[in-house]
């Protein structure tokens, strides 16, 4: 009996090797509950895609976006390769602005707020990658002259309330601050000398980029600025990830609400010439094939107000898009011209804040094709001057 207890309290005090299995298998087990997750989002995409209006879309066509659509969810990173599908993107993007879409029956805005409402942070990113369009479409149809006979863009209004909703959870309740450096306190590079004298240094000064934020049902005529500026400041926190033809839509809508019809964006012309590249550029773009390869749509919006709640945001990520390293070309453009346009905008409207963070753009902006129109010019005349032939060096050795 002793033995047998023994025995007994030997094989109770042993851990049940499952419980090790189980927690092993714990990451595993995410991570392909992430991928069914992505991949059950994208088939129901291209479930409900066909009953969506399209531009002159063929039986034809919609099966091969039926197959595109079905190859991206069945790779490794479905939401990944989604979000880097110039061919996903345009699909969605001809639906996402079609006349008849935004409305509060419409199924694409139902599959974005959806999306975006789920855990997977890559899917969160895939419908970010739709807000240019998105809050591009919404805010001109809502500021054009037949908004009146417009009808209702409470699809658009949904999921730009899940995007708020979610920054007012993350921020919970504190404003968005930033310390001011000031010359009381040490740095890197200086002792202050309050600090030699033995005196009080002052209080850090703290600047507010943005109050706290409230809780929104509606999106109301008041509060509607906030809403978009604080869901384009969400879009600015994931903008590395974004992709390259997501960040030319939203200049190019920058473009369109500043208004195209003012000389005030030509005044730097005179102090460089590489203006004229940006406007070969820029008519590059605005070509039909280039917004098929972009997947871009061609009406790109009116002119609308442009608060301070959403014009800081909106110049963030046209800096971003100026002085990125790692942008492409187009974008570069796309924000060179928006920030002009923009410049002439605040001029007008005489906005100082919005003149010297326009101003201080462009100057960066020139700068940095200069300084990139000179590294050229170094490169090209490396290569097309012609390299002395070394003589041999002859080495004398002493005997």
């Amino acid at each position: 009996m002793d033995s047998n207890n023994k025995n007994n309290s030997s094989t109770s005090s042993i851990p049940h090797p499952t419980t090790t299995t189980s927690t092993a298998a714990d990451p595993v087990q995410s991570w392909w509950e992430s991928v069914s997750k992505a991949r059950s989002r994208i088939l129901s995409l291209s479930s409900i895609l066909p009953s969506l209006p399209s531009s002159s879309s063929s039986s034809s066509s919609s099966s091969s976006s039926s197959f595109s659509l079905s190859s991206l969810a069945d790779s490794d990173r479905p939401a990944l390769s989604f979000l880097s599908s110039p061919d996903a993107y345009s699909l969605l993007s001809s639906s996402l602005s079609s006349p008849g879409s935004g409305s509060g029956s419409d199924p694409l805005c139902q599959w974005l707020y959806e999306t975006y409402l789920s855990s997977d942070p890559n899917l969160r990113l895939v419908v970010l990658s739709f807000l240019p369009l998105l809050s591009g479409t919404y805010l001109s149809r809502i500021h054009s002259s037949e908004s009146s006979s417009a009808p209702s863009l409470s699809g658009f209004e949904a999921v730009l309330l899940a995007i708020y909703s979610s920054e007012v959870k993350s921020r919970a309740g504190k404003p968005v601050t930033v310390q001011i450096p000031h010359l009381s306190h040490p740095s890197l590079y200086h002792t202050p000398r309050n600090k030699l004298h033995k005196s009080q240094p002052q209080a850090p000064s703290v600047g507010v980029l943005s109050g706290p934020l409230e809780a929104q049902i509606a999106v109301k005529s008041t509060k509607r600025p906030v809403i978009v500026g604080v869901a384009l400041d969400c879009y600015f926190k994931h903008i590395s990830q974004m992709p390259a033809w997501s960040k030319v839509e939203l200049c190019r809508f920058a473009g369109a609400w500043a208004g195209q019809d003012c000389a005030c964006q030509d005044k730097f012309n005179e102090y460089d010439d590489a203006d004229y590249f940006l406007e070969e550029r820029n008519m590059m773009m605005s070509s039909s094939e280039s917004e098929d390869n972009l997947g871009i749509t061609e009406s790109k919006g009116v002119r609308i107000p442009l608060p301070w709640e959403i014009l800081q945001p909106l110049l963030r990520i046209i800096g971003h898009c100026l002085l990125g390293p790692f942008n492409t070309q187009d974008a570069k453009d796309a924000a060179s011209a928006a920030v002009r346009r923009l410049y002439a905008r605040a001029s007008h409207d005489l906005v100082p804040q919005a003149i010297l963070a326009t101003r201080s753009l462009i100057h960066l902006d020139k700068r940095t094709r200069e300084a990139a129109k000179a590294a050229a010019a170094n490169t090209s005349s490396n290569v097309n001057t012609p390299a002395k032939a070394k003589k041999h060096e002859i080495l004398l050795v002493s005997k």
